[in-house]
């Protein structure tokens, strides 16, 4: 699992919002979100590929897939990631993925 700083703030960001993890102090999420930087691999990001998607807001994303090398991108939202498929990665849901596995 790759993370660059942009993924990493954008966890934290929308896991630390009120109520969006219920039964979750912010305190758990907080340890929960130390030991993912422990657990993925930092990847630096050098070069940009805007604009590739349809939605701006996803770009860092498929940017951290380049620079990593990934193979997939994993998400619910496919449809936003359709151009990825330009950069030899596959676009899956999470079902996918363990169905692929």
């Amino acid at each position: 699992m790759s993370l660059s700083v942009a993924v990493f703030l954008e966890y934290e960001d929308v896991l630390l919002r009120p109520g969006m993890v219920p039964g979750f102090s912010t305190e758990t999420i907080s340890r929960y979100l130390v030991a993912l930087c422990a657990a993925a691999t930092h990847q630096e990001i050098f070069f940009t590929w805007r604009p590739t998607l349809s939605d701006p807001g996803d770009e860092f994303l498929l940017e951290l897939a380049v620079a990593a090398g990934a193979t997939h991108i994993v998400t619910h939202n496919k449809r936003h990631f359709e151009q990825a498929d330009s950069f030899g990665i596959r676009v899956v849901t999470p079902s996918e993925l363990l169905k692929e596995i």
